[in-house]
C-alpha cells in the first residue's frame, strides 16, 4: 500500500495509535518471556474469545515459558488499529488479520515474511492446506501470515420459522431470499440479520455481488473500478434488503459487532448471511438442530458475465511485526497455534476448518456447517484481489455501504444514482 493510499487513513490511525498504547512498546511487551497478541473477535462476544483463548495461552506460557497477553479486537476497529501499528512501529507482537488484508498489510513492510526457513520454523509448508496458503500474501511473494482458521459463508435459517411461514426449504436465489423474507418479517421479527455499520462484512458482500453481477473491484492493472453499472446494481441489490424490500430492521444499519448473530440466535431474525456461525451460536444457546446451514444463494437470472460465486475465501491468518523484540518467541506462538492440537481445538470451537491438512481428518469436520463451508470452497468460492490497495477497498466500499445503510434506515430513498455516486466518491478517494 503506497503513502498516499495509506494516508486515507491518518486520522482514524493517529487515534487508533493513541489508543492502543497498551502492549505497544511498553516494559513488558518488550521482555523476552512476553509477548502482545491482537486475537479477531470470531465468538459471540469479546469476552468469550478471551475465555476461549486464554487456556491455550496458559498451556503455550507453560510449555516455552513465554506468557501471552491477548487483546480480543472488534471487526469494526482491527484494520485501522493493525495500520497504526504497521506505520508506528509500535503494537503487538503477534495479530490476527483477515486473509483479504494479506496483501495490503505486507505492502506496508510492517510484517516478517514468512519465507521457506520461516515456515519450517513454523512447523513447515507441506503442512498448509494450499489454497489457505495462497490467501496469505501478495502474488510472487513469500506469505505475509500463517493461516489459522479456515472459513466460507453460508446462509443460516431458523427452521422453526421457516414451517411456521409454511416454507418447506432454504432459498437458493435472491428473489426467493426477498420473497420469503416478506413471510418472515412479521410480529416483530425481520426475515434477514445483516451487519451494516461493519466495512469489511460490507465489502466482503459487495465482493460476492458484484461477482453474480458480472462486476469486479479492479482491472486486470490494479486500477479501482468501483463505480461500474454491475458494482452499482450489485450494491443496490444488498442494500435493498433494508431499503426497498424491508425484510431487515433498520436498526441493523448499526451493527458491527456481530449482534446480526445474536439477533438469529434470539429468533429476532429467521436468516443470516455468516462465516461459522455455529459455535457463536451454540455460544448463545441456540441449539443445532434449530437451525439450518444452506449455500448463499444466487440471482435467479444473471445477467452476461455473471459469475457462479457465492462466498469469498475466507480466514483468519496470523502475522507477525517486524517491530517484535521476541521474534523467535513470536515463531514459536504461531507454530503453536496452528500445531494439530490447537487447530483442532480453536477450529472445533470456532465451527471454522483447519488450516493444516494432518488436523482435518478429526469427525468434528465431518459435521454439516462444516460440509457446507468445505464444498463452498471447493466449488463457489473465490478468492479477493490480492493488491495492496485491498484493504482500502474494503474500507472504502464498506464505508460507503454504512452510509447507504443510514440512509435506508432514516428511510431516504436509495436509488441507483445514489449508489453510484457513494462508489464514485469512494474511487476517486483511492486515486
Amino acid at each position: 500500500m503506497s503513502r498516499r493510499h495509506l494516508g486515507i487513513f491518518t486520522a482514524a490511525v493517529l487515534a487508533a495509535a493513541s489508543l492502543t498504547a497498551c502492549g505497544s512498546g511498553d516494559d513488558s511487551a518488550a521482555a523476552p518471556k512476553t509477548l502482545t497478541y491482537w486475537a479477531s473477535n470470531q465468538g459471540a462476544s469479546l469476552e468469550a474469545d478471551k475465555a476461549t483463548l486464554q487456556p491455550e495461552l496458559d498451556k503455550f506460557e507453560k510449555q516455552t515459558g513465554i506468557k501471552v497477553n491477548v487483546e480480543v479486537v472488534p471487526w469494526s476497529d482491527l484494520l485501522n488499529r493493525l495500520l497504526a501499528a504497521a506505520t508506528s512501529g509500535k503494537g503487538p507482537d503477534v495479530v490476527n488479520i483477515g486473509n483479504t488484508w494479506s496483501a495490503s498489510l505486507q505492502a506496508t513492510g510492517a510484517l516478517v515474511e514468512f519465507d521457506d526457513a520461516a515456515l519450517q520454523a513454523v512447523g513447515g509448508k507441506d503442512r498448509i492446506v494450499p489454497a489457505a496458503l495462497a490467501a496469505a500474501g501478495a502474488p510472487g511473494k513469500p506469505p505475509a501470515a500463517v493461516p489459522l482458521y479456515s472459513m466460507a459463508y453460508s446462509l443460516y435459517y431458523n427452521k422453526k420459522s421457516f414451517a411456521d411461514a409454511g416454507i418447506t426449504a432454504p432459498p437458493t436465489t435472491w428473489e426467493q431470499v426477498v420473497e420469503y423474507g416478506k413471510k418472515l418479517s412479521t410480529g416483530g421479527k425481520w426475515g434477514l440479520a445483516i451487519e451494516g455499520a461493519n466495512p469489511s462484512e460490507n465489502a466482503h458482500h459487495a465482493f460476492t455481488f458484484s461477482q453474480q453481477y458480472g462486476g469486479e473491484w479492479f482491472d486486470s492493472a490494479g486500477k479501482p473500478t468501483f463505480d461500474t453499472p454491475q458494482n452499482v446494481s450489485a450494491i443496490k441489490r444488498y442494500v435493498d434488503f433494508m431499503a426497498a424490500d424491508k425484510i431487515t430492521n433498520p436498526s441493523n444499519a448499526e451493527y458491527a459487532q456481530n449482534q446480526s448473530v445474536s439477533d438469529f440466535a434470539n429468533g429476532k431474525a429467521a436468516m443470516l448471511l455468516w462465516q461459522s456461525a455455529g459455535s457463536n451460536l451454540k455460544t448463545q444457546n441456540m441449539p443445532a438442530d434449530a437451525y439450518g446451514v444452506a449455500p448463499v444463494p444466487f440471482l435467479a437470472s444473471p445477467p452476461a458475465g455473471g459469475k457462479k460465486v457465492n462466498s469469498m475465501v475466507a480466514g483468519i491468518n496470523m502475522a507477525v511485526f517486524k517491530h517484535t523484540k521476541n521474534k523467535d518467541g513470536a515463531l514459536s506462538f504461531v507454530k503453536f497455534m496452528t500445531s494439530d492440537e490447537e487447530q483442532t481445538i480453536l477450529n472445533k470451537t470456532y465451527g471454522s476448518l483447519p488450516a493444516v491438512k494432518t488436523a482435518a481428518s478429526d469427525p468434528a469436520f465431518s459435521a454439516p456447517e462444516q460440509k457446507s463451508i468445505q464444498e463452498t470452497l471447493v466449488t463457489t468460492a473465490a478468492p479477493l484481489p490480492q493488491v495492496p490497495e485491498e484493504s482500502t477497498f474494503e474500507t472504502l466500499v464498506g464505508t460507503a455501504m454504512k452510509d447507504l445503510f443510514a440512509d435506508a434506515a432514516s428511510g431516504k430513498p436509495v436509488t441507483e444514482d445514489s449508489v453510484k455516486a457513494k462508489l464514485t466518491d469512494a474511487q476517486q478517494k483511492m486515486r
